[in-house]
């Protein structure tokens, strides 16, 4: 209970800001802004344009297509069979593993899955639907090295024209 006290006070004390220190300015020229940490994961301009974003890439033609084949895949009661049998696979390599303890019944099994995995990925739809997905992953990827090397390129521009300080005495 004492510590819980010590925790409280010492969040009162702290006023949750996190406080950035360039150079030596010393109360003398541009400070440089702070921000409480909630305020920079909700900022309404970045979330609004990252709701654009997630708009122009639901619209794009890699989702569409990756919508399409997962309706096909939905509804191909071949292809939800294969699946189950797969999962059912799955548990029964668990519990061989695991509770029987039963090596040779792993194999077996495993080779069964094999059959089954094969003959799902013969289907057209199922590998249009599992390049579909590598495309989006590969998009979003791409998004997001976009922002990272834009945000980092501009702030070693912007590093590069800030001046040193001439004379910097704590």
């Amino acid at each position: 209970m004492a510590e819980q006290g010590l925790k409280n006070d010492q969040v009162k004390g702290h006023d949750g800001e996190h406080h950035h220190h360039d150079g030596c300015n010393h109360g003398e020229g541009p400070s440089i802004p702070s921000f409480h940490t909630r305020d920079l994961i909700v900022k309404d301009d970045i979330l609004q344009k990252t709701r654009e974003l997630a708009d122009v890439i639901y619209h794009s033609a890699e989702v569409q297509q990756y919508r399409r084949a997962e309706a096909q895949i939905n509804g191909n009661k071949r292809i939800q069979d294969l699946i189950a049998q797969i999962k059912k696979k799955q548990k029964e390599v668990v519990a061989f593993e695991t509770t029987f303890k039963n090596a040779d019944m792993v194999k077996k099994i495993e080779a069964e899955m094999e059959t089954l995995q094969d003959e799902l990925d013969g289907i057209p739809i199922v590998s249009q639907f599992q390049q579909s997905q590598s495309d989006i992953n590969y998009l979003l990827q791409m998004v997001v090295t976009v922002i990272r090397d834009t945000v980092s390129e501009k702030i070693n521009m912007e590093d590069a024209q800030l001046p040193d300080p001439e004379e910097c005495i704590d």
